[in-house]
């Protein structure tokens, strides 16, 4: 079972933006899209995919790999993503 991956247009913009800054974020954004095609939901738990408890339309899911974060959504075959970032060490802080 294959998924299709979409971007919303606030996506693409945060992609670009970070990707002048940071030139490991193509080939991470690589690894996020294979996975995202192959298991959203995370089935075979090999992969570090949480599901959040917000509203459909926000990034019910998030994918960390590294300290990179891209949370997305997932409507019947289609995988929507929504955000890119990364996380800071004085994020929670």
């Amino acid at each position: 079972m294959s998924f299709s991956v979409h971007a919303t247009p606030r996506f693409d913009r945060l992609l670009k933006a970070l990707a002048r800054h940071h030139p490991e974020l193509p080939g991470i954004y690589e690894q996020a899209l294979v996975i995202l095609r192959a298991d959203p939901y995370n089935l075979s738990r090999k992969y570090n995919i949480k599901k959040l408890g917000v509203a459909s339309g926000e990034g019910q899911y998030r994918l960390r790999i590294r300290r990179w974060r891209f949370r997305y959504d997932i409507f019947v075959q289609e995988v929507w993503l929504f955000y890119c970032g990364f996380r800071r060490e004085e994020t929670y802080k």
